[in-house]
């Protein structure tokens, strides 16, 4: 391998959701001059395609190594801990062994925070290990307290008390949370089980390693950056987001992530005749199916708000579900002809939210889905489902001001009537939270420009990694 800086091993979680932001970063990466090994699994390979047409092989080289088969008939935290606790069956030795017949090994490994075990792979390979968070620093910071405080119910009977509020005190602003929005990861599981002990050691890891880069922006986190900054003890903590596609790369924009059920220039046509911020995008991520119940009651709020929609639908088949679960309403399609646009399946997810037609996003608040949601100015609708997406709700409505409270997993599933009465003040000028998100998505916008927050982080980190390559 060839290249002007430092050579690093990237590494991604082999989830879409964790591996798009390391594709963008590993772009800026090679754009400054480091060499970049991408360590991929087979199924993902297919997504480093942009990466291999934009830069020369001598910056950008493939490690591809198989991974252990995800089981969809299993509990969702059983799935992602027979995923997380296998990568390192499959990838440890493998990686020692590349690592040792490399004529240029890589000087640092800049791994996803659920490869906390990547943490000793560095170790013994006497190299650097910087975490990759591709959540925000505060859910990153309420994740790190619920493996460091150990919360409990008031009782070890209490099965029934979801709504026992657990404070965090130690985190800026003493963030609140019920039960039910801790981490299913540690409500799902009891002291000395082996799934809660690899994810407790994975975060403990994770304290450890070396440094920290996470997929935000100060002028949006600032306090929980300074936060992460005193937990480790030092400023090997760089903000280098948002990692998004540039506008004018419409390529990327329409195939990111994976290939849309839609050409994209019809669903782009079908945006440019509506009014500007008149349209709700809906979409609940990549691997979350909404189950009857909650589909009944947003088909029925889409229908009675009658303000036009972009929904994109998530069939069953990531996981146990009824047969029931991810079904569209009968006759629904029909009812809204003309003002509603279904996509099952894949979503061009920027390229929508970006259109000047959109002017609200019902969204799980999954941390991409949040931060391209704020780029592109518009009102969030939160309707979080697990992991850090209930702090990524907090955050967007009672720290920043820019979201509105939906509903909440199947906790709070919203009545069809309130929901409509939202949809539809959602996308009217005045809104408060309008003029809110339209601050942000400037501050985005100018923290990834030259001179910009999130640049000189960047800056900083490349520096840093070219250092190690002289120590």
């Amino acid at each position: 391998m060839s290249g002007t800086g430092a050579h690093i091993l990237v590494y991604p979680y082999p989830a879409p959701g964790h591996i798009i932001p390391l594709l963008d970063l590993t772009h800026r990466f090679i754009t400054r001059g480091l060499t970049v090994t991408f360590l991929v699994t087979p199924n993902n390979l297919s997504l480093l395609d942009p990466l291999f047409s934009r830069h020369h092989s001598s910056s950008i080289q493939s490690l591809v190594l198989p991974g252990p088969a995800p089981s969809n008939s299993a509990a969702p935290h059983h799935r992602l801990f027979a995923m997380m606790s296998g990568l390192p069956d499959f990838h440890y030795s493998a990686i020692l062994q590349w690592f040792r017949s490399h004529p240029s090994p890589p000087v640092a490994i800049v791994s996803d925070f659920f490869l906390g075990w990547t943490q000793d792979l560095a170790s013994e390979l006497g190299i650097k290990r910087v975490v990759f968070s591709p959540s925000g620093a505060f859910g990153y910071s309420v994740e790190e307290a619920i493996w460091n405080a150990l919360p409990k119910k008031k009782t070890d009977d209490d099965t029934d008390n979801e709504n026992y509020i657990v404070t965090f005190q130690t985190l800026p602003n003493s963030p609140k949370f019920a039960w039910y929005q801790i981490s299913h990861i540690y409500r799902n599981t009891k002291e000395g089980d082996p799934d809660r002990e690899f994810f407790r050691s994975d975060s403990l890891s994770n304290m450890t390693s070396w440094g920290r880069v996470f997929n935000t922006f100060s002028e949006l986190e600032r306090v929980y950056i300074d936060h992460a900054k005193k937990q480790i003890g030092q400023d090997r903590v760089w903000a280098v987001g948002p990692l998004l596609p540039p506008e004018d790369d419409a390529a990327d924009l329409a195939n990111r992530g994976g290939s849309s059920t839609v050409q994209c220039s019809e669903l782009m046509t079908w945006l440019d005749g509506c009014e500007d911020h008149s349209v709700v995008y809906v979409c609940f991520g990549s691997r979350y199916v909404l189950t009857r119940e909650q589909m009944d009651a947003l088909a029925a709020a889409l229908e009675k708000s009658g303000v036009h929609f972009v929904w994109c639908v998530r069939y069953p088949g990531s996981g146990p579900t009824s047969s029931d679960d991810g079904v569209i309403p009968d006759g629904f399609e029909d009812r809204v002809t003309g003002r509603g646009f279904l996509i099952k399946g894949w979503a061009p997810q920027v390229a929508i939210l970006r259109h000047r037609a959109v002017g609200a996003f019902l969204t799980h608040c999954g941390w991409n889905s949040t931060l391209e949601g704020i780029s592109a100015g518009v009102v969030m609708l939160t309707w979080p489902m697990s992991a850090d997406q209930f702090s990524n709700a907090q955050l967007l409505v009672d720290q920043l001001g820019v979201g509105i409270r939906v509903g909440e997993s199947i906790q709070i599933i919203p009545d069809s009537t309130q929901l409509a009465r939202i949809l539809t003040e959602s996308v009217q000028e005045g809104r408060p939270e309008r003029s809110q998100v339209k601050k942000f998505s400037e501050a985005a916008a100018n923290a990834v420009m030259k001179g910009g927050s999130s640049e000189k982080d960047l800056d900083a980190f490349i520096e840093a990694m070219n250092q190690l390559r002289t120590d």
